[in-house]
């Protein structure tokens, strides 16, 4: 690994190493995680501002809890939806959607369920875990988008008369088959640079995506504030936030 963010003349020459690659690549692939939304204000599923009601959320993202009270799991998630709603795309989301330029293809795959990667102006966002803003039938399985804020009836209900779920990879389900063939796809054609922000890489998928891409010829590059599972593999890795770090990268 070269280029680690650290202080001084190392991180500024990671930073103008990164923008170089970036401002040459004509493929792009950005992987996000929850870090870049917790910037924003939105907080982080594990961490301690995870919580909500003193219950676990992880023990809330199963298909046995929404079984069990689907009220309570829908109280979760207007509660969600209300803070993704209030919160403003930050200057690392828009230094992503900058790099979105004519000319240059920019594959951008988000473990987040919020919108705020839209928001800030990227055209095609891969939600590999869903959208709160997303609900599907429990008994036809159809989707549809609902932006209700806050939900008028919870827990809210198809015109069949089923009840809707949010459209979110819950614990114990698969991850969302649109987005994984998006990102096959481009991994298939592949990519001049990779960036992976905010996220700490726990997700065995999302390290084999960035190093199936770096096999493929891209450079490798996080941005987080602490090391990752990345870490180790990363051609380049620069230690601070989103929104401190991308702007001077990526544009925005």
């Amino acid at each position: 690994m070269s280029g680690t963010g650290g202080a001084g003349g190392e991180a500024a020459d990671g930073a103008a190493r990164l923008r170089e690659a970036l401002e040459g690549a004509s493929r792009v692939l950005l992987v996000t995680g929850a870090g870049i939304s917790a910037e924003s204000g939105i907080p982080t599923f594990r961490g301690p501002g995870g919580w909500w009601r003193n219950l676990d959320p992880m023990r809330l993202a199963t298909p046995e809890a929404f079984a069990r009270d689907p009220g309570l799991v829908w109280e979760w998630y207007d509660h969600r939806r209300r803070a993704a709603a209030a919160a403003p795309p930050n200057a690392g989301h828009r230094a992503l959607a900058a790099l979105a330029r004519p000319g240059r293809e920019v594959v951008l795959v988000t473990q987040n369920v919020d919108d705020l990667h839209e928001r800030a102006g990227s055209p095609s966002v891969l939600h590999v875990h869903g959208s709160l803003w997303t609900v599907r039938c429990t008994r036809e399985g159809t989707l549809s988008p609902n932006r209700e804020v806050p939900l008028p009836e919870i827990p809210p209900r198809c015109g069949c008369g089923a009840l809707l779920r949010p459209h979110i990879t819950w614990f114990g389900e698969t991850i969302m088959g649109d987005a994984v063939a998006g990102v096959e796809e481009g991994l298939a054609e592949g990519f001049d640079a990779a960036l992976v922000v905010g996220t700490e890489a726990t997700f065995p998928y999302i390290v084999e995506w960035a190093l199936r891409a770096r096999r493929g010829g891209a450079l490798l590059a996080e941005v987080n504030p602490v090391e990752t599972a990345l870490t180790p593999y990363a051609d380049l890795s620069l230690r601070g936030k989103a929104g401190e770090v991308l702007p001077g990268v990526a544009g925005g």
